[in-house]
């Protein structure tokens, strides 16, 4: 039992490690020879702990194989485009100029039941409200809606102010993030003087949030937070 139970823990941090090396954090953002790696490793990685009498070696050795297979592909994807049409597939446009391109669906074997339901997806109802749509690698359908239907932006409505990052969080549960810290341009200096100025010490922050302006969210542990600046 005890030999099951150390197998299955260093395939759990193998195979974390190997998506790590891979890069990749969601099944849906996946290219399609990812998704085979991934499907093979895991199958593989469950021959080991099924069978006691295979050397763990035996899976250890083909999962990082594939990882490795996997990071110099992507990287030789990076440069021929060919090769990366080739393994990853290319977009292909399903509506142009508010028109559906019924044999592009029919050749990808997307049907109006899955044009639909990735339209829904987007809020949007009425499929004459498309100007454009785009069916990419992964899989998910990107769309571009009709002028009248698009949600204004603040050039449209004539509204004007600067382009800041949004807020980083800087705090996280007593915990002072300092990459975050350092893109908003602050210093802990600065922090602990908001801290003195809200009389709380940093154990006792919950959550924190600043952006480059000075604008901040506090959370304490025990009371809800209020943005201030």
């Amino acid at each position: 039992m005890t030999v099951v139970f150390i197998r299955a823990v260093v395939l759990y941090l193998l195979i974390i490690f190997s998506m790590r090396l891979m890069g990749k954090h969601q099944i849906g953002e996946l290219q399609p020879s990812e998704l085979a790696v991934t499907i093979l490793i895991s199958n593989i990685a469950t021959l080991p702990v099924e069978d006691m009498t295979m050397p763990l070696f035996t899976g250890i050795i083909p999962i990082l194989t594939l990882a490795c297979l996997d990071v110099i592909m992507s990287w030789l994807g990076i440069k021929s485009k060919r090769l990366r049409n080739l393994t990853c597939g290319k977009p292909v446009v399903i509506i142009s100029n508010g028109i559906i391109d019924k044999q592009k669906m029919n050749d990808i074997r997307f049907t109006s039941d899955d044009l639909m339901e990735a339209l829904h997806s987007k809020d949007i109802f009425d499929i004459s409200e498309v100007q454009f749509a785009v069916v990419e690698t992964t899989g998910a359908v990107s769309v571009y809606q009709k002028q009248p239907f698009r949600t204004p932006a603040n050039r449209d409505l004539d509204i004007s102010g600067r382009n800041i990052d949004p807020p980083e969080v800087v705090i996280d549960d007593g915990r002072i993030i300092d990459d975050a810290l350092q893109r908003t341009e602050k210093s802990r200096e600065y922090l602990e003087k908001i801290l003195k100025k809200e009389k709380t010490v940093l154990s006792a922050v919950f959550l924190m949030t600043l952006d480059s302006d000075g604008n901040y969210s506090l959370i304490r542990n025990d009371i809800r937070g209020e943005k201030k600046k």
